[in-house]
């Protein structure tokens, strides 16, 4: 699967539940709340003040170790 800006973060953490600790360490502490599963990425990093480009990085980086 490819992570983009676009994915929403139930995506995500289907796909792999090992991005929770980064969009934790983040800032987004939020991740198991119901309403946060149908935004992007990129929507929460913005309400959130984090930059989508640096957490999708981080997610990537992340996602490439394994």
């Amino acid at each position: 699967m490819e992570i983009t800006k676009q994915t929403t973060m139930g995506q995500m953490l289907e796909y792999d539940r090992g991005i929770a600790s980064i969009l934790m360490q983040s800032g987004m502490h939020c991740v198991g709340c119901p309403a946060s599963i149908g935004e992007s990425l990129e929507e929460a990093c913005m309400v959130h003040g984090l930059d989508a480009d640096v957490v999708l990085k981080q997610i990537q980086d992340y996602l490439n170790s394994k």
